[in-house]
């Protein structure tokens, strides 16, 4: 007798289930996905226990009739693909017929569901076998409940983690999908407790601000760019809001949430001198383009892709985030500066009086415009096509305001009134155009110096408040963009030689390393020559070369090259003229002359970016005179 056999669907339906079904979050994630396949406009997932003991998913995409629901659990059963073609056309989030088969498998589970023309069906299994089918009267759509997941393979059940941490999967990848589709409206309850829910309007930033808050939605700045095979739009968080993983960078590739290192690399760098060190931007990145330079057949959890054309995608997409950043700086606030006029509420858009209204009237207008999901009904495509960003404010929300406002019995002068209103919209108005896109940057203000702290710290005024300015950073950021230009433009007029030239050994296969990267060494100034064996020596230098740092330098520029092995020169000058500003820079308790500060803030407002330092931190930060104020009790 042979010793190879054929296993039996139920056998191999299990193992299939081991690289599919994961834990719960991997169940959610297929029923979902189906869900939006369906061409769902409301998904409404419901779990008990973090799905082990319960996963229910509801929604009212176009359903099944008998036929399909019955074959729907057989494996490699599959709508969305027929021919060898389609697999390199793929444009819905399924398409490899195992999920349904390998989650019946490991569980109990029960599906009602219809086409909305004949009558619906429930169906019933266990452990992948169908125990019972009825008819049943159901709306157009699918409800499927998986129960007891893992009954039958209770060492599987060894592996998961505690619930809250089981939890969190399923409420992450909620999250993406949130983002990814927002104009479906999903529902997440956990336990009876709503943990996520969206209205389905398609406007991303409130999705935004439903996952990560109303505070950092407005914090978001918008981004497109084109290029010859793609498209690429999102949002983008302004360098004052990060995170302490790049778990918060989501990446949708033709409508499906993958994870791409090169992708998050292109990020990450966009923000290169915008952020501190091992900290990264809450992004929403949409990449849309022919299905056929992607390959999503690459993972048992379709989680990962393969792009074609990378040369001409990355550099598309840190370009644009990178303008985006650029249009929004702005210097940074010690605290939330808030308007007197405002009043805490989910909506982003609305305004509290000023004191010297009549409070409580005023109150119950915005709590009545509150209640109404007066809320800002841009969609994307109007975003995009719209020549200034404001224009977009709704012409409904506007017109209610002013009805409402016109209503009340304020005791206010006619022509005070009609000021006060078109103050307020305009507020609105210029709310909204910075949140969905900056348009200008903002511009160095015009500081008075009053004296320094500590040897540290510059303290400057204006009317709106002090400014409180790090010496070290400002010097590093003048200094980073000398640096910078010098790097960029090494020439033969600007060298000098040593009296006693540098000489610097390494292994024989770092050696070969150098020698390979000799040019791109030379394009930051550092001229290696071959001195026999695995020594380099180095007979000169550049002029601009910080002194007395110079050795210093050279060695950490070759350790960078060392380190990367295959080296980029634009990454490498990057690296070059940061390290040259760090060592250039005056430090902490240094003590400046008046004219000396002056000088400073003169250079700091001629650059480019004056309001961080190369490693992102914030060179200057803000104190309003109300937040002052209300310090003191002066305002309350």
């Amino acid at each position: 007798m042979g010793k190879i056999q054929i296993m039996d669907e139920w056998l191999s339906n299990k193992i299939a289930a081991g690289e599919v079904v994961e834990r719960p979050s991997s169940v959610v994630k297929e029923l979902v996905e189906n869900a939006i396949d369906a061409g769902s406009t409301s998904i409404e997932v419901f779990l008990e226990e973090a799905g082990l003991t319960s996963i229910q998913v509801t929604d009212n995409g176009s359903g099944m009739d008998e036929e399909d629901a019955l074959k729907s659990f057989s494996r490699h059963a599959t709508s969305k693909i027929s021919k060898e073609q389609d697999l390199f056309r793929i444009r819905t989030l399924g398409f490899r017929g195992e999920a349904l088969a390998s989650i019946a498998s490991v569980s109990k589970v029960t599906l009602k569901t219809s086409d909305g023309e004949s009558s619906g069906m429930e169906l019933r299994l266990e452990g992948g076998h169908i125990v019972s089918k009825k008819p049943t009267s159901f709306r157009r759509g699918t409800d499927i409940t998986v129960s007891q997941l893992f009954f039958n393979t209770p060492a599987r059940l060894k592996y998961l983690k505690t619930i809250q941490t089981e939890l969190g999967h399923s409420i992450d990848y909620m999250n993406r999908l949130a983002l990814g589709y927002p104009e479906i409206a999903f529902k997440l309850v956990h336990n009876g407790q709503t943990l996520l829910q969206t209205n389905g309007r398609g406007n991303v930033q409130q999705v935004i601000a439903a996952i990560y808050g109303v505070q950092n939605a407005r914090k978001m700045i918008s981004f497109n760019a084109e290029s010859k095979d793609y498209k690429v739009h999102g949002f983008a968080s302004l360098p004052e809001v990060t995170r302490a993983s790049k778990n918060y960078m989501s990446l949708f590739v033709n409508g499906r949430w993958v994870k791409h290192y090169l992708v998050q690399k292109a990020i990450v760098d966009a923000y290169h001198t915008y952020l501190p060190i091992e900290r990264f931007p809450i992004v929403v990145l949409y990449i849309e383009g022919d299905p056929y330079l992607t390959d999503v057949n690459v993972h048992p959890a379709k989680l990962q892709i393969r792009l074609s054309k990378e040369q001409e995608l990355l550099p598309l997409i840190e370009d644009a985030v990178r303008q985006a950043i650029r249009s929004a700086i702005h210097v940074p606030l010690a605290e939330k500066k808030e308007k007197p006029v405002r009043v805490p509420s989910e909506q982003i858009n609305f305004w509290k009086p000023t004191p010297t209204f009549d409070e409580t009237k005023m109150n119950q207008i915005v709590e009545k415009l509150n209640a109404q999901q007066s809320v800002v009904k841009e969609t994307s495509k109007e975003v995009e096509t719209a020549t200034n960003p404001k224009d977009v404010l709704s012409e409904d929300i506007t017109s209610e305001f002013l009805e409402q406002w016109n209503e009340t019995d304020i005791t206010l002068p006619h022509d005070e009134k009609n000021e006060m209103t078109s103050t307020i919209l305009e507020d609105n108005k210029q709310e909204l155009g910075a949140t969905v896109q900056k348009e200008e940057k903002e511009p160095f203000p015009q500081l008075e110096i009053v004296g320094q702290i500590h040897g540290t710290y510059i303290v400057a005024q204006m009317e709106d408040g002090f400014y409180l300015i790090d010496q070290h950073a400002a010097q590093e950021r003048i200094k980073y963009e000398y640096f910078r230009d010098k790097v960029g433009e090494v020439n033969a007029n600007e060298r000098q030689s040593l009296l006693l030239p540098l000489t610097f050994h390494y292994s024989a296969d770092e050696a070969l390393i150098l020698k390979e990267n000799l040019s791109a060494l030379e394009e930051v100034g550092v001229f290696l020559e071959d001195f026999g064996q695995s020594s380099f020596v180095v007979r000169e230098h550049p002029t601009w070369f910080p002194k007395g740092f110079e050795q210093e330098i050279i060695e950490e520029l070759i350790e960078q090259v060392l380190k990367t092995r295959k080296t980029d020169v634009k990454k490498l000058r990057e690296e070059a003229a940061i390290m040259m500003s760090c060592k250039k820079s005056i430090k902490a308790n240094y003590f400046l002359t008046k004219e000396q500060m002056i000088a400073l803030l003169e250079d700091l407002r001629k650059a480019d970016n004056p309001f961080t330092c190369p490693h992102g931190r914030p060179v200057m930060i803000h104190f309003s005179t109300y937040e002052v104020e209300k310090m003191f009790k002066r305002v309350m």
